[in-house]
């Protein structure tokens, strides 16, 4: 019988894909154990199992302890695991998922490598957000004065559907209850997007620090594809939340928010949108990215095959 440990790791067949994964899980208070190829989080009212090759992003809140096994079915797993604050609200540090493929990398590296195609892309970006404008000729500076006065009008207008009261956008870093409930819900939905964003990137094979808008930081990618949906989704939602009570607003958000993701399917669409902003169109289709395989450069951009010992006339089978 094959123990736990002498499993073999998972192939790209066998994983599943991002977009079909449950967007996030919250944990906390508990201790995150391995069972065969599933997580276990165990606490004073019993055991749970979860499918590990379902988890899009595991949050692990205060309180939490995770052993070494769980740790390597996760990574088999590419799920992406982040240790946040209570109520989720605080990034604190986070494990790279599993990465097969370098395709949508060099991509995201070469487009943000040249000053004309890293505007283009976040141009690109402002359209999917804000489909009615036309960003084409607008400066960076242009580009975050609409994005800021857009997102203003979206409180706005959010507040008015909702009848809750809005006086701005207030958010004190490290004291979640210090604002009010429409500002706390804003914050544990940016929050957990930004956890969502980060697994699908990370998946992808994408860096989470070469950012199109945001710049400097490890996360800005990962803040650009969070951003995306914030209007859409995120605003909306902690306003319908903020609007039905203002108690444990944190928690009802997050799980109201995860019930949208699904509905919505935004892992796919947000699969959809990174490979549409980054590949070539003849190339977001995706084909062939899950492929375990390496190649080596050659010269004018050819790509040969690895394994081979190039230094004889006959390219004899390296044996490593």
């Amino acid at each position: 019988m094959t123990t736990v440990g002498k499993r073999p790791a998972l192939t790209p067949r066998h994983l599943t894909r991002t977009a079909e994964r449950l967007s996030f899980i919250y944990l906390e208070r508990c201790t995150v154990h391995r069972d065969a190829n599933a997580i276990t989080a165990e606490d004073a009212d019993g055991t749970t199992h979860i499918p590990s090759a379902t988890i899009g992003t595991l949050l692990l809140g205060p309180g939490t302890r995770i052993t070494h096994q769980a740790m390597s079915v996760l990574g088999e797993t590419g799920a992406c695991v982040i240790w946040v604050g209570e109520h989720g609200v605080r990034y604190y540090a986070g494990g790279r998922a599993l990465s097969r493929s370098a395709a949508l990398l060099e991509a995201q590296a070469t487009q943000w490598a040249n000053v004309r195609s890293r505007i283009a892309v976040a141009r690109a970006m402002y359209r999917l957000r804000f489909p009615d404008e036309d960003p084409t000729r607008l400066t960076r500076h242009e580009l975050l004065g609409r994005e800021g006065t857009r997102v203003r009008d979206c409180y706005r207008a959010q507040a008015a559907r909702t009848g809750v009261p809005w006086n701005g956008r207030k958010y004190t870093p490290g004291d979640f209850t210090g604002g009010d409930a429409v500002n706390q819900a804003i914050t544990a939905a940016a929050q957990c997007m930004y956890g969502v964003a980060h697994a699908v990137v990370a998946s992808l094979g994408c860096s989470p620090g070469l950012g199109f808008v945001h710049s400097g930081h490890e996360l800005s990618f990962v803040l650009d594809i969070a951003d995306l949906y914030k209007t859409d989704i995120g605003i909306p939602l902690a306003f319908d939340v903020a609007a039905e009570a203002e108690e444990d607003v944190g928690s009802r958000t997050r799980r109201a928010l995860r019930d949208r993701i699904n509905e919505t399917r935004l892992l796919d669409r947000c699969v959809r949108d990174i490979k549409g902003l980054l590949l070539p169109e003849d190339r977001s289709s995706g084909q062939g990215e899950d492929m375990d395989r390496v190649t080596l450069q050659s010269d004018r951009g050819l790509h040969v095959a690895s394994g081979v010992n190039y230094g004889t006339d006959e390219h004899e089978a390296a044996i490593w």
